[in-house]
């Protein structure tokens, strides 16, 4: 009844090296768990029947069942797995339908996690089917704006999304929350010129970083947060914004590497921290600096000067 991990590996790869390393670790922390290395060439008929196209790929069983599988060497996702199948309770038939349930309202959140949400093999960066990378290819080349979720990430996910979207391949696109259906149908309506009007728009980095800079009256563009600033400059800057009462919002420039470059070019300003007073720059440190010596912080603070 425990959970069994399998480890479909091969001896020529340096990955599977690295995560049967993990697979030992893991085993001393859940010794409940039983985790079986299995060389995926020596076994074809198995390799085959569970769909092995690629090593390293794990499979979970409870109760003889399939219930999971990971793609590719993800140490920190295989971890996260194993502590989920652990601690999640044995599924009594009672409960089947509140399982079922629970990953629908899953599967709604996902598909509305964006406006435009793509479900492919792979990440946008590196498609791992050749109807995910023309899927990607097409809404880039139409400046679709659009997230995506690797259902080779999560086999609950790909399993329960045909079910409930009654669409059996992948990949799959959803704009507002509704099926727009898979790679045919796409191409379909880009040949029909029906894919601009029916797909979001990805917003131009200009218009997003003049959005940004006039989200707030006082905006700061820094490493971190008013909490945890990330480089010195930064965290002298939030001291003095802090004294000075006015209240202002800030963007973490660590979080989205396109603002980070792209404000550089904009403001014509190389270096962070950033400040904004009604969406024009007032400078970094060292001219927040001359401003509080000066007394002039405040008044500008407010667009008094």
């Amino acid at each position: 009844r425990s959970l069994v991990v399998v480890h479909f590996w091969a001896p020529w790869g340096p990955q599977c090296a690295q995560m049967n390393e993990v697979m030992a670790a893991l085993a001393k922390e859940h010794v409940q768990v039983t985790f079986v290395k299995l060389e995926a060439e020596a076994v074809p008929e198995v390799s085959e029947k569970y769909g092995i196209s690629s090593v390293p790929t794990f499979l979970f069983f409870k109760n003889s069942q399939k219930v999971d599988r990971l793609d590719g060497a993800h140490a920190p996702e295989l971890t996260k797995k194993v502590q989920r199948h652990v601690s999640s309770s044995p599924v009594s038939a009672g409960s089947n339908d509140s399982a079922k349930e629970d990953l629908n309202v899953r599967l709604k959140k996902l598909i509305n996690a964006a406006p435009c949400m793509l479900f492919m093999k792979g990440s946008p960066k590196e498609p791992r089917c050749g109807f995910s990378k023309q899927m990607v290819e097409i809404l880039n080349k139409h400046g679709i704006s659009f997230s995506s979720f690797d259902i080779f990430s999560d086999e609950e996910v790909r399993q329960g999304l045909k079910t409930y979207s009654n669409w059996p391949t992948y990949p799959q696109l959803y704009v507002a929350g509704e099926l727009i259906g898979g790679l045919d149908i796409v191409k379909e309506l880009e040949a029909s010129g029906e894919l601009d009007t029916v797909c979001p728009k990805a917003q131009k980095l200009e218009d997003r970083l003049k959005v940004l800079i006039n989200k707030a009256p006082v905006m700061l563009f820094m490493k971190g947060s008013k909490q945890t600033a990330k480089c010195g400059f930064s965290k002298q800057i939030i001291e003095i914004m802090n004294n000075t009462g006015v209240d202002y919002e800030t963007f973490d420039i660590l979080e989205d590497e396109e603002v980070r470059q792209g404000l550089k070019t904009y403001s014509n300003w190389p270096t962070y921290p950033q400040l904004y007073v009604k969406g024009e720059l007032v400078g970094g440190l060292d001219i927040v600096k001359e401003l509080k010596e000066s007394g002039e912080l405040l008044p500008v603070l407010k667009g008094e000067n």
